[in-house]
């Protein structure tokens, strides 16, 4: 096997990741630098935030973090109150977020990456999670 670059292994996992398609459950894990540089390949339209409501609503995540995003169930202790994101732990960069979602976050929230195995699934649910922000922290949205 060729020795590769640090720098064009970087580059490919960082692409690779960050392109459209489906996710292997054994998806290699991500540096925090290159959790960071993922950048979220679905436009923050109406249509990617109502698919990411209802992945939001059928793969679990309310069980958790409730339906509003709130976390106010007492069955969990500890689950992220998904609109307040000033508080969170992991992060709040789009990559962050995917990488949480993807790979799970410390002991609390497991990989969803077996579940979510479309990518563009991850990333839809990435901006409707960023739709439960407070108005001055949301991204914008665009037309489509």
């Amino acid at each position: 096997m060729r020795h590769v670059s640090g720098t064009i292994l970087l580059a490919a996992l960082v692409a690779s990741a960050s392109q459209a398609g489906p996710l292997a459950a054994d998806a290699p894990a991500l540096t925090p630098d290159q959790v960071k540089a993922l950048k979220n390949p679905i436009p923050n339209t109406a249509k990617s935030i109502s698919r990411g409501r209802v992945l939001f609503a059928t793969t679990g995540c309310t069980a958790c973090h409730g339906n509003d995003g709130k976390a106010l169930i007492e069955v969990v202790a500890n689950a992220t109150d998904l609109t307040q994101p000033s508080v969170w732990k992991n992060g709040s960069e789009e990559g962050q977020i995917f990488h949480s979602i993807r790979d799970g976050a410390g002991v609390a929230m497991p990989p969803f990456k077996g579940q979510l195995t479309e990518e563009d699934d991850l990333w839809n649910l990435v901006n409707f999670i960023r739709s439960l922000w407070p108005d001055d922290k949301k991204p914008a949205r665009v037309e489509g």
